[in-house]
């Protein structure tokens, strides 16, 4: 357990578990800065970062359990348990007073890494576009959506066809501002795709239903923290944020993609706040 192994690919691959081996690719040396991608995604999607902030930086981006090339399991679909996939992987690779970077439901397994290993080897968390409270009955919070909005989502994730039809459509609207061309369109949709609808819906509910305040209230105390929020619920979200988590530090900056979208200036966004602590 806990052997690397090389891959045909630029990656390797890392057992977590018995039969269960976790991808990840790793570039670049000095602070080890690592990316975590959001439900269904994989570490593609960190291609710009991992091909820019590597210059600088020991850049570590993963697919989670189940996702991309790691092996699909038939147990652990849930952000407690990529949050431990990922203290194996900090903890085989050497990795020390690391720069966590969580997009989406990627920020669960980042703040469910802290949660439960404690922030003693975390130097800062980055989260993209990613509420600690994705359900609530208030109204005024930043969440995911309201119940209704995420009941729908559930029955429709539950078929491979559903599932595409809606990354397709959150991409469109959601994901980037610009109108994508159909080639990237059907890219992200794929992106997503390689994670199986059985898999998908586990990791929705899981992500729904978790609550991640008291983390995120820690790391606004104890270490530096950066959100990075798409524009289109920047006035709720920064609201939301001021009030919970007044030291975090916020960025504002395109869709909820943004990084893939405009990378040189998310980057700098990152390198910026990294550098400063």
């Amino acid at each position: 357990m806990n052997k690397a192994i090389h891959s045909p690919s630029n990656g390797k691959y890392l057992e977590v578990d018995p039969g269960v081996e976790i991808y990840y690719e790793e570039r670049g040396s000095g602070q080890a800065v690592v990316f975590v991608p959001g439900w269904t995604f994989t570490t593609e999607v960190f291609r710009h970062q991992l091909d820019d902030l590597s210059n600088i930086y020991r850049v570590v981006v993963i697919d989670p359990r189940s996702q991309g090339r790691s092996t699909v399991s038939t147990m652990g679909n849930d952000y407690a348990t990529h949050a431990d996939d990922l203290a194996k992987i900090i903890d085989a690779l050497g990795l020390r007073d690391v720069v966590l970077v969580g997009w989406s439901f990627g920020a669960l397994t980042t703040w469910g890494y802290i949660g439960a290993y404690g922030i003693h080897n975390v130097k800062c968390h980055i989260c993209i576009d990613m509420s600690p409270l994705p359900l609530s009955i208030n109204s005024d919070d930043w969440t995911e959506g309201s119940l209704d909005e995420i009941a729908k989502v559930f029955p429709m994730i539950r078929t491979a066809k559903g599932q595409r039809e809606y990354v397709s459509g959150y991409a469109s609207d959601v994901m980037v501002q610009r109108k994508l061309e159909p080639a990237e369109s059907t890219w992200i949709v794929e992106q997503s795709a390689r994670t199986h609808p059985w898999v998908a819906t586990l990791l929705f509910a899981s992500g729904v239903f978790s609550n991640h305040m008291k983390v995120a209230k820690l790391l606004d105390e104890k270490r530096p923290s950066l959100i990075v929020i798409a524009e289109h619920w920047a006035d709720t979200a920064e609201n939301f944020i001021h009030e919970h988590f007044p030291n975090t530090k916020i960025a504002i900056l395109g869709g909820h993609m943004m990084f893939w979208e405009y990378p040189e200036k998310f980057n700098e966004i990152l390198k910026d706040f990294i550098q400063e602590k």
